[in-house]
């Protein structure tokens, strides 16, 4: 009785041995799942990541357009090559110096294209109609035979013959006239204007443009028996007050002289003057039909 008795007892804790390690074992395997996981979740975010990298890269690369084997031929508009050609192959430079040219370029590329009007045909006629590439360039000028002889070589260029009355040493009188008749100061088109500085035998088309830009660079000025710009720099004024809206950048250059710098400053005003580089000033005169009531100088 004894030896069964001892023997059910040691098959019992055998059975109690085999549960225990049974339970160790799944203990630990859920132990060491449980560490190991997130290294694999890790692994596999690593991985979905690099497919998902190269994936996008695959698209991005599919939807960059790739660049052409050859480029593209583009040609340069005529009146730059003109003046490239011209100004390569000749002796003669603009009157106006690199300095003066940059104020009128520096308004041009913010207009441009654009209506340019330029008092004066010159060695700079070429440079201004290429700045102002796609707009309107037109150039009033008083020798006919000067405007034959560069009509000739650049028939693209925009001129006209026009024909001034007045003559340097009348320019004192002339700003008499200016600053004490009342119709000077009056806002209209200059072909009714019954001041007598306004200019009225342009063609008509002059007057009938909107210009947004003015270059007065002529007529002659520089001695007593010349034209003189007196008339030329107040009908500059008063076509850019009389456009409907917007403003009208106006150039005058020679300001050195008495003439140009007296006129420009009376009649284009010093209020709105915006610059002034070695002999050329820059005025920057608002539309006076915009709003009524506005001073002739502010």
């Amino acid at each position: 009785m004894r030896s069964k008795t001892q023997l059910s007892s040691n098959l019992k804790l055998v059975i109690i041995s085999l549960v225990f390690l049974f339970l160790f074992i799944m203990l630990f395997k859920s132990s060491i799942f449980s560490f190991t996981q997130p290294l694999t979740t890790t692994s596999n975010t690593n991985n979905d990541s690099k497919i998902s990298s190269q994936e996008t890269e695959k698209t991005t690369k599919s939807e960059c357009p790739s660049l052409p084997i050859t480029p593209t031929c583009t040609k340069n508009p005529p009146s730059l090559a003109n003046a490239l050609i011209h100004y390569a192959t000749t002796k003669i430079t603009p009157q106006q110096t690199i300095q003066e040219i940059s104020v009128s370029a520096k308004v041009l590329q913010k207009k441009s294209p654009c209506n340019f009007l330029v008092f004066g045909l010159g060695h700079d006629s070429l440079m201004w109609t290429s700045l102002n590439y796609g707009g309107r360039t037109v150039f009033l000028e008083e020798d006919k035979t000067w405007i034959e002889q560069i009509q000739s070589k650049f028939p693209t260029l925009e001129s006209y013959h026009v024909v001034y009355d007045t003559k340097v040493h009348q320019s004192d009188e002339l700003m008499k006239i200016g600053m004490e008749q009342e119709d000077c100061k009056k806002v209209s088109d200059p072909r009714f204007s019954k001041c007598g500085l306004a200019l009225k035998g342009f063609p008509s088309e002059i007057y009938d443009v909107e210009w947004d830009v003015i270059m007065v660079d002529a007529p002659t000025g520089y001695f007593d028996g010349a034209p003189g710009r007196m008339s030329a720099i107040y009908t500059a004024g008063l076509i850019a007050r009389n456009r409907e809206n917007g403003d009208t950048d106006v150039f005058v250059h020679d300001v050195d002289r008495k003439v140009e710098d007296q006129f420009s400053k009376a009649f284009l005003c010093e209020g709105y003057l915006r610059e002034q580089e070695g002999r050329i000033r820059h005025f920057n005169i608002p539309s006076h039909r915009a709003r009524l009531g506005r001073p002739y100088c502010p």
